[in-house]
């Protein structure tokens, strides 16, 4: 697997199995892409950076970092502290990434504007 921000400041690769999706609709997920927050995930020590100029780190919570480019903006990265998986924006994977959907987590914080009719498990809050 390899993917990049918009712009190609962050480059990245992983040869590991990605996890199934998971859409978070939490605030924090909704403010920092803009809707909700469609995300695989792969071992930490298995990520690799190919480019890295442009990444940036910002911690969102007392539990967390988000990880994004500082040029063009992309968010790439989530990553609870003390962890041992990096959460990546399925967005920003490059070709077919072989996984779906999953299920739909804090769908309590969801915005108002949209459904959720997929038949996917919901979850209030992280299953």
């Amino acid at each position: 697997m390899r993917g990049s921000c918009l712009c190609g400041a962050v480059v990245f690769e992983a040869d590991t199995p990605l996890r199934p999706v998971i859409a978070c609709h939490c605030t924090q997920c909704r403010k920092t892409s803009g809707h909700f927050w469609a995300a695989t995930s792969v071992p930490t020590a298995a990520l690799r950076m190919v480019r890295d100029d442009g990444l940036a780190w910002f911690r969102s919570s007392d539990s967390a970092r988000r990880g994004f480019c500082r040029t063009c903006g992309s968010s790439l990265f989530w990553e609870p502290v003390g962890g041992d998986t990096t959460s990546i924006g399925a967005g920003t994977i490059d070709g077919e990434t072989g996984v779906s959907v999953e299920c739909h987590w804090y769908v309590a914080d969801k915005g108002d504007y949209y459904e959720l009719n997929d038949g996917l498990p919901q979850f209030d809050r992280e299953s």
